[in-house]
């Protein structure tokens, strides 16, 4: 829905600072012609966010790192017994037989 000029007038700073942030472009209703406010560039919503440090050491020593020490082959071959079925009684609770 196009603004109209007083409107635009009225709130000049805040419209162009909305158009520069979101890119959205606005519409300006004035003796009967559209007008159109459009940010020179879309913001790029990558720029936005904060560059991170992902890894402290070197890749290569993630391929060469040795897990032979820590690994339980038993665990991993029986992960144990599931967990407690859905809409089943919990420890304390009564299972319905009295």
């Amino acid at each position: 829905m196009p603004l109209t000029a007083s409107k635009l007038r009225a709130d000049i700073y805040r419209i162009l600072d909305r158009v520069l942030e979101t890119g959205v472009p606005v519409e300006i209703e004035r003796k009967g012609r559209m007008l159109r406010i459009v940010a020179d560039t879309a913001p790029s919503k990558l720029a936005n966010l904060t560059r991170r440090p992902y890894l402290a050491s070197d890749p290569e020593d993630l391929v060469e790192m040795d897990w032979s020490d820590t690994w339980d082959a038993e665990r991993a071959a029986d992960p144990g017994p599931p967990g407690p079925e859905p809409g089943g009684t919990s420890e304390g609770g009564t299972s319905g037989r009295g």
